[in-house]
């Protein structure tokens, strides 16, 4: 579901834009500022002779977006097929994993702050309590963190608390990289919270170096990130979506980063931010494996951990592949002539031995799956029915692409080719992150 803009992110009184900007009544409400953030808004407002006058700029958000220079298929909202991972959860799987993020995504308390100004009252601010600001879920290659992950970005961007998402992927440019992470979540801000985008270009306009990769990360994050997020709260323009619980900045694989220092940065300077704002209603969900130098920083009191290892999978697996060889008979006239003849397929005791072999792994199952119900060629004219007991003799990952690799790749792909190559040198060991092939 795409994110929904905030629908009362009216305007930003008297938002200082510095020495050379001066101070103006700055709007956030949209109109199509850009073909890629379909959010119209007007530029800005203000009042003449008690008249107030409202400035349309729509390419000042074109250019912001231009000059920000994000990844586009960094989100969840991009094409799987093509940018990877390729992983969703099948509705009814993962359910008390995803309940336990909800839980802590919409804890603690959401208090309303009022300030009294002169003889006015000021704008309603609001502030969350309790509850660490960072949730950390780890598991082993394959277990499904990124389909959990895909699922919590779009639930909560279909409540409009969506901040931003990221899914880092390796060998995938800088989508493995530290590069261009913030200014895409700056550019997804702008999107999520129109009210930031002024303060954004004006950080921009102040602090070139912030967009040109001179800048060092920290910086990106207090200047693109934090404190235009901080502007808007102070400013009380967030209230209806504030009312139902804090924002959501969603970061998935952050072990998929080849830039080791710059997560070690990027993970010490917002447990920093948070210790100093403990009161801002922001979360940050960050899905991992588990490594040495992500581990020694969010193992603190300030982060609350989700082992997706103690959960048991058996049954989400289960489901998981009754459902896909369920649509595999409609579409394969081997297996719907093998049914009618012998009866359903594979048989329960067929389905306990793979659960028992898969052993917890999504991406096995997965790739096992995809491996049984490859068509036959003229090199290898074994069916579906053929090869699942052979899947059963397989060691684990190392059999299975064994016996792709052996297979015709012109006749039939059982694993995306062009993926393939990512994740081969880990593929022969139980901690490989996923094989390219979609799990859910």
């Amino acid at each position: 579901m795409p994110n929904r803009s905030i629908k009362n992110a009216r305007r930003v009184e008297n938002a200082n834009f510095g020495d050379n900007f001066g101070i103006i009544n700055q709007g956030a409400r949209s109109i199509d500022a850009s073909a890629h953030w379909h959010h119209p808004r007007i530029d800005h407002q203000t009042n003449v002779a008690g008249n107030q006058y409202q400035f349309f700029n729509i390419r000042s958000g074109e250019e912001l977006i231009r000059r920000l220079n994000p990844i586009l298929d960094a989100s969840h909202t991009r094409n799987r097929k093509r940018s990877p991972p390729d992983s969703e959860c099948l509705p009814g799987t993962r359910e008390e994993p995803i309940r336990k993020i909800v839980v802590w995504a919409d804890g603690g308390k959401t208090i309303r702050i009022c300030t009294r100004k002169a003889n006015h009252w000021g704008p309603a601010q609001y502030a969350i309590i309790e509850n660490p600001h960072i949730y950390w879920l780890h598991g082993f290659a394959g277990c499904g963190k990124s389909s959990i992950s895909l699922e919590v970005a779009k639930r909560y961007a279909g409540s409009g608390r969506l901040f931003a998402s990221y899914f880092f992927f390796r060998g995938a440019g800088d989508r493995s990289t530290m590069n261009r992470f913030v200014v895409t979540l700056a550019s997804q801000l702008v999107g999520a919270i129109p009210a930031t985008e002024p303060l954004i270009e004006a950080a921009v306009r102040r602090e070139p170096g912030v967009v040109t990769g001179d800048a060092s990360l920290a910086t990106q994050l207090d200047l693109l990130i934090l404190s235009p997020f901080q502007a808007v709260i102070d400013q009380g323009v967030l209230a209806e979506n504030l009312a139902n619980g804090p924002f959501l900045i969603v970061v998935d694989g952050l072990d998929e980063c080849e830039d080791k220092q710059g997560v070690e940065e990027f993970i010490d300077h917002m447990l920093n931010f948070f210790e100093e704002h403990p009161k801002i209603p922001l979360r940050v969900f960050i899905a991992s494996r588990v490594e040495q130098h992500i581990r020694e920083r969010l193992e603190t009191d300030g982060v609350l951990l989700g082992n997706l290892d103690s959960h048991s999978a058996r049954k989400d697996i289960e489901r998981f592949l009754q459902a896909s060889f369920q649509i595999a008979a409609k579409r394969d006239r081997v297996i719907r002539a093998y049914v009618r003849a012998r009866g359903s397929w594979p048989t329960q005791s067929d389905m306990d031995k793979l659960v028992k072999h898969i052993n917890g792994s999504f991406v096995l199952a997965s790739s096992i799956f995809k491996y049984i119900v490859q068509p036959a060629t003229e090199t290898d004219p074994t069916t579906p029915m053929d090869r699942l007991p052979l899947t059963l003799e397989m060691n684990g990952l190392d059999g299975l692409y064994a016996q792709a690799l052996a297979r015709p790749f012109a006749a039939s792909r059982p694993f995306p080719s062009n993926h393939l190559h990512h994740r081969t040198p880990r593929a022969t060991t139980p901690d490989c992150r996923d094989s390219g092939a979609s799990w859910h």
